[in-house]
């Protein structure tokens, strides 16, 4: 019963996946090559960018370090989500980590297939680096996984964080 309390929220990976992937190939079929659409005028608008960096377009061309960096990530953090404790109590942490690995996992289907990531999101009155729904979620989880690290866990709560050893979840 343990095993599949940990394993149907990862179920949530692919939804979120799924949702990332429908607007990027909805922003190709519907922006590129078109002019910028203005959702809220001089505020927020979707403008279509291959995208073949990282952040802020860091790493620009660099697609297999990339993909090796995104994967070892990708499981890295697969493995701690495996590690959280059990409990309403680490449900936050359960959350952000099924955030950023959704998105980072979007990102990596975008690199893979296409050897770039389709931006469309684009933030006017800061001129802020064109995003997709995939950096919202990997956003949200940062964020997230900072507020409950700083504010809301006991650091002998976190322990399992910097673990090198997988424990058993099989009863």
């Amino acid at each position: 019963m343990k095993t599949l309390k940990k394993i149907f929220p990862l179920l949530s990976i692919p939804f979120l996946t799924l949702l990332d992937q429908l607007t990027k190939a909805a922003a190709q079929s519907h922006l590129k090559g078109q002019a910028d659409y203005p959702l809220l005028a001089d505020i927020l608008e979707f403008s279509y960018l291959e995208n073949t960096g990282a952040a802020f377009s860091s790493f620009l061309g660099k697609q297999g370090f990339l993909i090796t960096l995104t994967s070892l990530v990708m499981l890295f953090l697969l493995i701690k989500y495996i590690q959280i404790p059990e409990g309403k109590r680490y449900l936050p942490m359960h959350l952000s980590l099924l955030l950023i690995i959704s998105g980072g996992i979007g990102n990596l289907i975008d690199r893979i297939t296409n050897g770039y990531v389709i931006d469309f999101i684009y933030f006017v009155p800061i001129n802020f680096p064109k995003f997709n729904v995939a950096d919202c979620y990997v956003t949200v989880g940062m964020i997230l996984l900072c507020i409950i690290c700083f504010f809301y866990y006991k650091d002998d709560e976190l322990d399992f964080l910097f673990s090198l050893k997988i424990k058993s979840t099989i009863p």
